[in-house]
């Protein structure tokens, strides 16, 4: 059995805070935000969110980023707003003039990268010349993690260095009402209830009633039985992301034996294109943090693929993880199976029975999420705080 099409559909229910009556825009700012790029497109996925939302609310906003190459088609320039600007990463301190002088109203470092010393040494100089100094946050990695909340907002003395007597403030996103939120940004609903879900399968040949199944991964360990169980319950569609997740899946042996399953191999897309290929979908599998965040909004069946480390750090974030959101058995055998965190007993089947359950997990978690604030709300508000 497969899951119908639309035999369940998601709630697009625009949240309760979409209604309050408007408030005062925030004072327009310059934006530092400052991204390295480790080993995949998940960090500079996020920035470019953030960076994106913020002009999209009247901010000024410059990434400086050391490998800004993915943004190509991540972010086409003709789509890109006037309001950001995208430099190099920084080999010396802003200058005192120009659109790139100066050190911003508030500087981010994404995901613990560290700043030039040069910059450190410009930061604590307009905090000594300025008014109203840079507020300087270090955002971090998404978790569901207990430390999360006890660390979210949390100063963090600058004990050495040029921005010694300086205070670095800690913002994580969060699942919960004590973090910092999910991005989301203003006119997500309003796409997703104008998407012709439809009309987008039909232009790839899935059929109303056949399973479509996106894959964005590293390399899980039960990619092959993934796939087996896929050609042995078709009709079925496997719309495979490029890269690590093709990669994968092309190592895999008889892997060209398509009996059962069509394979569609994705050219590299923009971020609302990506978006909608997860609301096209009736199982998303995706990985690191961005896409994890937009499969929730996307509110069908999902299955993270955790970024490993070496350590099994993992293990613990992915179980915390299938806590908040409560997942059913079969939908947390499915993780762990996935992420090689356990292993021996088969994959659950994706089969209309399971993935009902595993729809009305994740639509009870979107719905939990869209009466919270957003990440950007809140920071925008931390900001204001501070300064």
């Amino acid at each position: 059995m497969v899951c119908p099409v639309g035999a369940v559909k998601a709630d697009l229910t625009i949240a309760p805070m979409d209604f309050l009556p408007a408030q005062a825009s925030p004072p327009r700012r310059l934006w530092d935000i400052f991204c390295q790029v480790i080993d995949n497109h998940g960090d500079i996925g996020v920035c470019w969110r953030l960076a994106a939302d913020l002009a999209a609310r009247g901010q000024r906003v410059r990434l400086w980023c050391d490998d800004a190459s993915a943004l190509a088609w991540m972010a086409p320039p003709a789509t890109r707003s006037r309001d950001i600007e995208l430099l190099g990463w920084p080999a010396q301190a802003p200058g005192n003039g120009g659109a790139s002088g100066g050190v911003g109203d508030v500087v981010i470092e994404a995901f613990g990268c560290e700043i030039p010393p040069a910059w450190a040494a410009a930061i604590a100089q307009a905090a000594r010349e300025r008014p109203r100094p840079p507020v300087w946050i270090n955002l971090e990695y998404l978790s569901a993690e207990g430390y999360v909340e006890r660390c979210h907002r949390l100063p963090s003395p600058i004990q050495s260095g040029p921005a010694q007597g300086l205070t670095r403030w800690f913002f994580y996103p969060g699942f919960t009402e004590r973090t910092g939120g999910l991005l989301r940004e203003g006119g997500l609903a309003a796409r997703q209830q104008a998407f012709d879900r439809q009309a987008w399968r039909a232009r790839l040949g899935i059929a109303s009633r056949a399973l479509a199944v996106s894959l964005f991964c590293y390399e899980p360990p039960a990619l092959a039985e993934l796939v087996a169980q896929l050609r042995q319950h078709g009709p079925a569609h496997l719309l495979v992301a490029p890269g690590r997740a093709a990669q994968a899946l092309q190592r895999l042996p008889a892997v060209q034996d398509t009996a059962g399953l069509a394979l569609h191999l994705l050219p590299y897309v923009s971020q609302p294109q990506f978006d909608e290929m997860l609301w096209a979908c009736d199982l998303n599998l995706v990985r690191g943090e961005d896409s994890l965040v937009r499969a929730l909004w996307a509110g069908q069946p999902l299955v993270w693929n955790i970024y490993p480390q070496h350590d099994d750090a993992h293990h613990a974030k992915l179980h915390a993880f299938l806590d908040w959101l409560d997942a059913p058995a079969s939908l947390r055998r499915f993780h762990l199976l996935w992420n090689g965190v356990q292993a021996g007993s088969p994959l659950p089947l994706p089969s209309t029975g399971v993935l009902a359950e595993w729809r009305a997990c994740v639509h009870a978690a979107r719905q939990s999420l869209l009466q919270r604030k957003d990440l950007l709300t809140q920071l925008l508000g931390f900001v204001e705080e501070k300064s």
